[in-house]
């Protein structure tokens, strides 16, 4: 997902933070990282979501700040990108896309 389609998606919403060490971009990749490892805490999500960045100094933030990150987010941006991507991926009269006639 492209930074400026989150960032859209946030000041549309109005849930713009940046200076902060968990600004919103942030908490919207961390958001769609928890969709992927669900069995897992936010730690651990955090590690999964950090861990291709071995070069850059990356926050280590605790669960509280990482729960608090996602109650600032609120479910705005996220209902507000699910409405931006959700749709149909092909029109109906391509083939092998219905299933029945």
């Amino acid at each position: 997902m492209p930074f400026e389609l989150v960032d859209a998606v946030l000041s549309e919403t109005r849930t713009v933070q940046r200076l902060r060490d968990l600004p919103s971009r942030v908490g919207v990749y961390f958001l769609l990282a928890m969709c992927l490892f669900p069995e897992v805490g936010y730690r651990l999500v955090w590690v999964k979501l950090t861990a291709g960045l071995p070069r850059i100094a990356v926050a280590c933030p605790t669960t509280k700040a990482l729960r608090d990150l996602r109650r600032r987010l609120g479910i705005a941006p996220v209902r507000v990108l699910f409405e931006v991507l959700a749709g149909p991926l092909a029109r109906p009269t391509t083939p092998g896309v219905r299933f029945g006639p």
